[in-house]
């Protein structure tokens, strides 16, 4: 069954847009926050996303889909917004929606844009594995295998890894590391990044592996397959 994660802080709507989705045979989670709505989303497989433009707190929606897309959770958004404006459409597109329906909506509309959205999906090849020479991830359980081993990283280390596999072959700037996996603006006198790395490095190479990732004096980082 889909599940879809429902992002909207106006309780009535949340609750017109789950017994929607639900009376179309979806499975739906709802949250409020933009928050929640990252947090839910790196933590669980969500076959799509319905987010609401304008959100209370720390986040809105835009916000909420940079996160998402800075973390490699590709799975179809559709934005909902009262803003109509053509360019307010444009934003959200370009900064990863994969459609827009503005309010107020009928609802059979909305069923009917996840439906596109899903069998569209179903259409594309979606990467659902990373690999990288003998490391390989499994973007649905998060598992790491190098070779035949398993490899038991934390939630900070994975995101680190996972984005360094998404980006093999390139140098990673630690500015890269802070925006994409931390959600923070760099900060040179810290060393929590090198710290993630010794870990993630150690966990890696345990047992005599050849090193995968590889400092770059002044630059970064770079993973490669082991020679």
């Amino acid at each position: 069954m889909a599940r879809v994660l429902v992002v909207e802080d106006d309780p009535p709507t949340a609750a017109e847009i789950t017994a929607a989705l639900r009376d179309h045979g979806f499975e739906t989670e709802c949250v409020a926050t933009g928050g929640e709505a990252v947090t839910r989303a790196s933590a669980a497989h969500f076959s799509a996303i319905v987010l609401d433009r304008m959100l209370p707190g720390d986040l809105d929606g835009l916000e909420v889909l940079a996160a998402l897309r800075g973390r490699g959770i590709d799975c179809p958004v559709l934005i909902l917004s009262a803003l109509s404006a053509v360019d307010e459409r444009v934003r959200g597109l370009r900064a990863g929606g994969d459609d827009y329906l503005t309010k107020p909506f009928e609802s059979l509309e909305l069923t009917a844009r996840i439906q596109v959205l899903l069998r569209r999906g179903a259409t594309e090849e979606r990467a659902t594995r990373l690999k990288v020479g003998d490391l390989e991830v499994d973007l649905i359980t998060r598992r790491v295998r190098r070779g035949a081993d398993t490899i038991d990283l934390l939630p900070r280390e994975y995101l680190l890894l996972e984005y360094l596999m998404r980006h093999a072959g390139q140098v990673i700037t630690r500015t890269m590391l802070f925006e994409h996996v931390w959600q923070y603006r760099y900060e040179p006198r810290t060393n929590v990044i090198d710290v993630h790395m010794g870990k993630l490095r150690r966990k890696l190479d345990e047992g005599g592996r050849p090193p995968m990732i590889r400092t770059v004096r002044g630059s970064g980082y770079v993973l490669r397959a082991a020679d």
